[in-house]
This record gives C-alpha cells, sequence and structure tokens, in this order.
C-alpha cells in the first residue's frame, strides 16, 4: 500500500523480521509512543498479524501493532511516530492497513488503553468510543492483616503444569475483553514476582499472579471460578499474598480493576486497598 501525504509516499507494509532493531530504535527514541501494558514487549508481536510499518524512502517512521489474543479481541499493543510528519499523518494509512487485516475477522473487539492525549485523540477519530475505566487502588504496610484461618482449600505456588487448569478458570472468570491465552499465562508466569492457586478437591479454582518492582508489589492478576465465587477464595488468596509480600520487605502492593467492577472494588477496599486517584480509559472499536 503506497499512500501520498504532503508530497510524501509512505510505503504501508507488514514488518519483517529484518526491521526489528529499526523497529525497536523508533520505539526507544520518539517521543510519540504508545505500549500496551501486559506481559509482552512490543517487538514480541513480530510476526504477528497485523504488525504494520510505514517506510519513508527505506526509513521507518511509524509502526503500529494490533494482533489477535486471544480469539475475538485484538489490543492496540504498539503505534510510534517519527516527528518528521504530523503524527495524524502517520496513524492514518497505518491504522487503515492494520483494521483492513483485522476487518477479516468479523464481531473482533478492538480496544486501548491510551496514557496520552494525543494518542486518544487519534483513536477519537478513528471511531473508538470511551466504554469504561481501569482504576488503580493501594494498599500499605499501616494497614493490618486479617488474621489466618483453616481453609476449606489449600493455597499453593502456581507451578508450569497448572497453566492449563488456570487457563479455564480465567476463561470462565473473565469477560473476552478481558481474557488471558494460554501462552500470555505462559509468560505471566516467567515475570512472576508471587503466583499462588486455590485448590480443593477438585482441582484449580482460582489463581493470583504477582509482579514486583522498585515502587513495591503489583497484584497483576486475580481470578475465581464463578461457581466459587462469593466464598472468599480471592480474600484468602489477596491476604496470602500481602503476607507474603510483607515477609519480603514490600510494603506496598498496587492492583487495577474496572470502575464498574463493584464485586472486586468491595473485595479490594475490605482488605484495605485505597483508590489512588489514578484511572485510564478503555477505548473501543467492533470490527
Amino acid at each position: 500500500m503506497v499512500t501520498a501525504l504532503t508530497g510524501t509516499k509512505l510505503i504501508i507494509r507488514d514488518a519483517v523480521e529484518g526491521d526489528r532493531q529499526k523497529l525497536a530504535n523508533l520505539l526507544h527514541f520518539e517521543l510519540r509512543v504508545h505500549r500496551h501494558l501486559d506481559w509482552h514487549s512490543p517487538l514480541d508481536w513480530l510476526g504477528s498479524t497485523p504488525f504494520v510499518v510505514a517506510e519513508d524512502q527505506g526509513r521507518i517512521i511509524g509502526l503500529l501493532a494490533c494482533p489477535v489474543d486471544p480469539p475475538g479481541v485484538a489490543w492496540l499493543q504498539a503505534f510510534a511516530a517519527n516527528t518528521s510528519l504530523p503524527v495524524a499523518e502517520i496513524w492514518r494509512p497505518l491504522w487503515a492497513e492494520a483494521l483492513r487485516q483485522l476487518e477479516q475477522r468479523q464481531g473482533l473487539i478492538i480496544a486501548a488503553i491510551p496514557m496520552q492525549e494525543w494518542f486518544i485523540t487519534l483513536l477519537k477519530q478513528s471511531g473508538f468510543t470511551l466504554e469504561h475505566e481501569v482504576v488503580m487502588l493501594a494498599w500499605e504496610y499501616d494497614q493490618p492483616l486479617e488474621q489466618e484461618v483453616d481453609l476449606p482449600f489449600i493455597i499453593r505456588p502456581l507451578q508450569s503444569e497448572d497453566l492449563e487448569p488456570v487457563w479455564r478458570v480465567d476463561k470462565t472468570a473473565f469477560k473476552v475483553l478481558w481474557q488471558n491465552s494460554l501462552p500470555s499465562l505462559e509468560l505471566a508466569l516467567k515475570q512472576a514476582s508471587i503466583a499462588t492457586v486455590a485448590e480443593n478437591e477438585r482441582g484449580i479454582i482460582g489463581y493470583q499472579i504477582s509482579t514486583s518492582s522498585h515502587m513495591g508489589g503489583h497484584l497483576a492478576r486475580l481470578a475465581v471460578l464463578p461457581a466459587y465465587q462469593g466464598r472468599k477464595i480471592g480474600h484468602a488468596m489477596v491476604n496470602d499474598l500481602l503476607r507474603q509480600f510483607l515477609l519480603r520487605g514490600t510494603f506496598r502492593v498496587t492492583v487495577n480493576t474496572q470502575s464498574d467492577n463493584l464485586t472486586s472494588l468491595k473485595l479490594y477496599e475490605k482488605l484495605g486497598f485505597r483508590k489512588t486517584g489514578e484511572s485510564y480509559p478503555v477505548y473501543q472499536l467492533t470490527a
């Protein structure tokens, strides 16, 4: 695909492995960069569809990655643009080609969590609408932990052999937009600081995956089978997680959840989490 913009002919094509270093430079050095916050780095998606670039006289000046993962959902994983052209003039042809590839799958949800106003503007101009927000909560060490009690299930470390049943929990516990694919869960486990499952005589009924950084701990994922929700399983898993973080000398733990997920908000607030005031918009488009 060739498009003429302000006297410049951009070549829009699929990214290839030979572009890797140029793409890395674009993502690292440019100011207009969007990265989706999950377990993947943008270049993990190289080879997936769509991952397209804008080329000007052999120089890559833009990229857009929006792969389908899990089935039924395509998150805008990465967009980057060089300052040689107005950002909209790089976005429009890249998005047109990505959308052309995505429209081959009817009913696909395309979503993004933009962090910058300029990217929100591009999304709105392309037909995306604000659906809801993700809010951040934080727990500080001065919040009292509940006493450990006997439970009708065990909480133990999540092992690699647990990933398939964990994936089944994930699929049934979340709406399609927020589900994880099995490969994403495999990557999550590799990056986890603390990962546990809740298990009874019937098998795994819940799981959590958390990470650590210099800022503290972060509860990245918590899910319980719908048939077992309301039985304080998630409550017990988070309480256990906080205890483990304290033993490691981590005194602040964050979590985010949808602003309209009242059940999750009630759970975290009961355990001493408080809203930080940070929130992130979720924009969607149906192909």
